[in-house]
């Protein structure tokens, strides 16, 4: 089997990050620590990590990035890239959720992995999957939404059987008045590294090899949370939103 290079980018948010992988292995990675936009950032961010590797970019055979959620300006700026990427050097691409990524971190062994991230605006984004031995089955859609109400929703779906949850945000669930629930089951929140793009390079080499990947004109963004205009024009959305 050919090894694949993988070329991978999170900027959903100010805590994003590229890497580069051969196959599953981590090559070289950097992450956003500076307040500078990824607009300016992100060139010179994987300019650095291909010449740490003696690499280019069109000798990559996969971008891997993630789709959302997260923030409209972040989001863009990473899907536009990889678009960009992909019809110049025709090499496909892996639309990968930032949710998923930070679930498959997850070192319990619970029956179900609620993964969320700060969304600002007192909410989270979340998604709950349901665990079985060699993946990770999501359970209905992500959201955006208020973090006690995201407890709530995920205890009603796990009924009796514990959760394990994961975030790089443990204080926005720690510090609801409902997760005193939780702690009576012995559930914590697992605190994850914030540098997720070696984890959506990963998940990136998993669709590949089950051929589900796609390229510049098919490539979408998943926002979750609508902008603000979509907000007044709309009005509230499936959870309240």
């Amino acid at each position: 089997m050919l090894f694949v290079l993988i070329l991978a980018l999170d900027t959903c948010d100010a805590r994003g990050g590229v890497a580069l992988l051969r196959d599953t292995a981590l090559l070289q990675s950097e992450a956003h620590t500076v307040a500078e936009d990824y607009s300016s950032w992100l060139l010179p961010a994987i300019a650095r990590v291909l010449t740490s590797a003696s690499l280019t970019l069109d000798e990559m055979d996969l971008y891997a990035a993630a789709a959302g959620p997260g923030s409209f300006t972040g989001v863009r700026v990473g899907l536009t890239t990889v678009k960009a990427w992909s019809e110049v050097y025709a090499r496909p691409i892996a639309a990968v959720s930032r949710l998923e990524a930070l679930a498959t971190a997850s070192a319990g062994s619970a029956p179900y992995v609620a993964a969320f991230f700060d969304a600002r605006r007192d909410q989270v984004f979340g998604a709950l999957y349901r665990r079985h031995a060699q993946s990770l089955d999501r359970i209905d859609d992500e959201m955006v939404v208020a973090p006690d109400k995201f407890l709530e929703w995920c205890a009603a779906k796990a009924g009796t059987e514990r959760i394990d949850w994961v975030s790089p945000d443990p204080n926005c669930l720690a510090n609801s008045p409902q997760w005193p629930t939780r702690l009576s089951l012995n559930e914590t929140i697992q605190q994850t590294s914030e540098l997720l793009a070696p984890r959506i390079g990963q998940i990136g080499y998993r669709l590949a090899t089950q051929n589900r990947l796609t390229d510049a004109l098919t490539l979408d963004a998943n926002y979750v949370r609508r902008s603000d205009a979509e907000l007044f024009a709309k009005g509230p959305t499936r959870h309240g939103l």
